[in-house]
């Protein structure tokens, strides 16, 4: 074996190595939490470090759901995330569409001031969004929890990067075989950007289920608020029960790891189409 190969492997060896232990410290938290999750009082705070429960505290779980009103919490935001992501999916593409394949006057000045908003903080609109939404009747309500998320400026602007790769025949050839643009725009364009479409889905779900503070204000009550609001009232009742605090949590990131592991072959794909790898 030549000397370059040996380097090489040896290179490759210790960048790999370097990986999984950037990856074991990244998800050290997240894996202490999962492991807490099972531990009982006395094992969190021994004066030890202890990683790993000697038995598995299911009763954890079951107590969880059974002092606090974590169904409704979870079925609100299972409700309130979902209804964000189908309004994303079916408004976001659209205004990508019309920046990428039509021209209009202003178009690029549109497009600017979508991206411009990009940079304006929510704190920063929350007073104002508050006033609108009270004055539409839509405080602790599912439209005032939902519709100020229906677009984002991100997902309009990744929209229209896709769509930009959809290649102009395509669309030219099914306005000559007489198809309408709605016909072209769901039979034609859509299909060819399903990597966009999951990867819009994702990252509008991680984004909403984790939403704390509107989801806080515009709520008055238990019935309509959602599992972040939940875990915080959930804290400051229980808080010197970490273990219950740590299965609480587990139970909060569960849908977005399940969501991830469940796409993220699309979800590869439509980062790799974005950054223009093939």
């Amino acid at each position: 074996m030549s000397k370059n190969r040996i380097f090489r492997t040896l290179t490759s060896l210790l960048g790999q190595m370097g990986l999984l232990a950037g990856a074991l410290l990244i998800s050290a938290p997240s894996l202490y939490m999962l492991s807490a999750s099972f531990m009982n009082s006395n094992e969190i705070f021994s004066t030890r470090l202890q990683l790993l429960p000697e038995a598995l505290n299911w009763s954890n779980y079951l107590e969880v759901f059974a002092r606090f009103n974590f169904w409704l919490y979870l079925n609100n935001s299972l409700w309130v995330t979902g209804a964000v992501v189908l309004l994303n999916l079916l408004f976001t593409p659209m205004v990508g569409y019309s920046l990428a394949k039509f021209n209009y006057p202003g178009k690029n000045v549109l497009l600017l001031f979508i991206l411009a908003t990009v940079m304006v903080p929510f704190t920063a609109i929350l007073i104002p969004l508050f006033l609108i939404v009270r004055n539409l009747g839509w405080i602790n309500s599912y439209p005032g929890l939902v519709m100020p998320f229906a677009m984002s400026a991100f997902g309009v602007f990744l929209m229209r990067q896709f769509m930009l790769s959809v290649p102009d025949d395509y669309i030219d050839a099914g306005r000559i075989d007489g198809a309408s643009e709605g016909r072209i725009y769901f039979q034609i364009v859509l299909p060819l950007i399903q990597p966009a479409l999951i990867t819009l889905a994702i990252v509008v779900f991680v984004a909403n289920w984790d939403e704390f503070l509107w989801m806080l204000v515009v709520t008055t009550g238990d019935a309509l608020r959602t599992l972040p609001v939940g875990l915080a009232k959930f804290r400051e009742q229980y808080q010197t029960r970490f273990e219950l605090m740590m299965a609480g949590s587990v139970v909060a990131a569960a849908p977005v790891v399940l969501l991830f592991l469940a796409l993220q072959r699309r979800f590869l794909q439509g980062i790799a189409g974005l950054s223009g790898l093939k």
